[in-house]
């Protein structure tokens, strides 16, 4: 893969570019891409950005979001856009099977293709990129990328308010370690340049469906365990528990994180029953690499402090399988 800044000479003229992040995209995947489509639409280019699958309510708001496609609602236009397009940009994931039904799509496709992602191991799929772990989000690359390319001044409330849309939910509202001096100070520019960001919280954490809430008292009561003797906490959702409470894209979000909220718990699974297989997520706190347990035992990867998996087993046969692995998995006793 080549330096990403060796793309810029692919850039010069007007062009048609292909944006594109993972499956189930969150505010990091779609703030990066908005951004990212908003910048190249200034620059005199035309864009595509095109999500694998439906885009959550909560970032329903995102400025632009009405150019998105949804590759699951339309995949002819989608195909369409991808054959008249000269660039391929693929934002928040580093390895084609993430984008799930456009896996073929993307593999099969000849133009150039440019990777933006701060995900560790990035397959060599791609010509020209930048991949970098100790980013906190897509968003905050997206941000140098524009600066690399001399173009600050084009940044404005859009694109500021895509950035950091993708930097506050991937830092946890800038609490992870993660958060560097770089980030507030990128923070910090983006307001100078009219950035407004408390209507942003108040998009994403205090818009919720009363079902959404009932569901989440639903969830903390009834699916949750702690193991106080292993510092860690499971939270089991069915498929049956996402009908009954008519669960929509973009509810799950962010539930891995509260067992974490509780004195003691280090480490923190969610694990999801879907009609497309069992969905593993991890979260931690501390020296313990998620990363490292995914890769390990669910077929996953991510973050040190942050990542997923998935599962062939059953639900049931997942949660008696994690459950094993945490009784003999010592390290994670902090106590010992």
């Amino acid at each position: 893969m080549k330096p990403i800044k060796e793309c810029f000479a692919l850039l010069q003229g007007p062009k048609t570019i292909f944006i594109t992040t993972h499956h189930k995209p969150d505010g990091d995947a779609i703030g990066s891409m908005m951004a990212l489509a908003h910048y190249f639409l200034k620059k005199g280019h035309k864009v595509h950005p095109v999500s694998p699958s439906e885009v959550p309510d909560f970032l329903g708001w995102i400025p632009g979001i009405e150019l998105a496609m949804n590759h699951e609602a339309e995949p002819k236009a989608v195909e369409k856009a991808l054959a008249e397009s000269d660039l391929i940009f693929c934002l928040d994931f580093n390895d084609f099977n993430r984008v799930k039904n456009m896996e073929q799509l993307l593999t099969n496709a000849t133009q150039p293709k440019v990777l933006i992602d701060h995900h560790m191991f990035p397959k060599p799929t791609f010509d020209f990129g930048v991949s970098d772990a100790s980013k906190s989000s897509t968003c905050e690359m997206v941000y140098d990328f524009i600066n690399l390319a001399g173009d600050n001044s084009f940044i404005d409330d859009k694109i500021g308010a895509c950035i950091y849309t993708g930097t506050m939910t991937d830092t946890g509202s800038f609490r992870f370690p993660v958060t560097s001096a770089s980030v507030h100070e990128m923070i910090a520019d983006l307001l100078r340049k009219g950035l407004k960001h408390s209507p942003i919280h108040d998009e994403i954490y205090d818009s919720w469906s009363e079902r959404r809430m009932r569901f989440l008292g639903y969830v903390l009561k009834e699916k949750m365990e702690i193991f106080p003797e292993w510092n860690a906490g499971l939270i089991t959702i069915s498929q049956k528990d996402l009908d009954e409470f008519e669960s929509k894209t973009g509810d799950t979000e962010g539930l891995v994180n509260y067992p974490l909220s509780i004195a003691g718990v280090r480490f923190a699974t969610l694990i999801i029953e879907r009609k497309d297989g069992i969905k593993l997520s991890f979260r931690s706190k501390g020296d313990f690499d998620v990363n490292s347990f995914a890769r390990a035992h669910f077929s996953g990867g991510g973050h040190f402090n942050a990542s997923g998996g998935q599962s062939s087993q059953s639900f049931t046969e997942t949660i008696l399988c994690f459950k094993k692995i945490l009784s003999e998995f010592h390290p994670l006793n902090l106590k010992n």
